[in-house]
């Protein structure tokens, strides 16, 4: 089956069809999930080679389970979520026990932005919300990360999380406000205009 036939097919068929033999179909899922696995777990970890090992990691425990894979007791993307949840935060206790490095140390995300100046506000801009998040507790960021960067709902978010979803507005509220206390003095120095 070609490659580009596979678009419009599901996450649970791709992982059956990966699982019954169909090798093109575990290429497109792997297109299709890896950069968002990659994207939350680099906002987790603000480290990118140590994200794209855990994204790594999180897509073959996918292949590892897609023979045994039980149709309809959850979302794909709901699940590898929630593994790529679990290998960030075992890799951000590792570092509190090993005592972690400098946020400055971690390496910067290119930037593919047209000009000079906006891809240096940018790059200001996401180095700042980068240490913000760093500085959230660990659950709260997991939470805002997964809400308001990768759009997941709230319902995806507790189960990913294996919380009520109650639970889940409140980690997001208290995330969302203790971002916007720490990020409070910054307008100016981000290019935001005042006004």
């Amino acid at each position: 089956m070609p490659f580009d036939a596979f678009s419009e097919v599901s996450d649970e068929a791709l992982l059956v069809l990966y699982a019954n033999g169909e090798p093109a179909a575990g290429r497109a899922l792997t297109t299709r999930l890896t950069p968002r696995v990659l994207s939350v777990a680099s906002r987790m970890l603000s480290d990118r080679a140590e994200a794209e090992d855990v994204a790594q990691e999180a897509m073959l425990r996918l292949w590892k389970v897609a023979r045994e894979w039980r149709q309809g007791e959850a979302k794909v993307s709901t699940w590898l979520y929630r593994v790529v949840c679990n290998l960030c935060t075992d890799r951000l206790r590792g570092r509190k026990r090993r005592a972690a490095t400098a946020l400055d140390d971690a390496p910067e995300v290119a930037d593919a932005a047209p000009g000079v100046e906006a891809a240096l506000i940018d790059g200001d801009r996401m180095r700042a919300l980068d240490a913000a998040l760093a500085a959230l507790p660990d659950r709260q960021r997991q939470a805002v990360v997964l809400r308001h960067l990768e759009g997941l709902t709230n319902p995806e978010i507790a189960e990913v999380m294996d919380i009520g979803v109650e639970a889940v507005e409140s980690l997001t509220a208290r995330g969302k406000r203790s971002l916007a206390a720490l990020l409070s003095g910054q307008r100016a120095e981000l290019g935001y205009e005042e006004g």
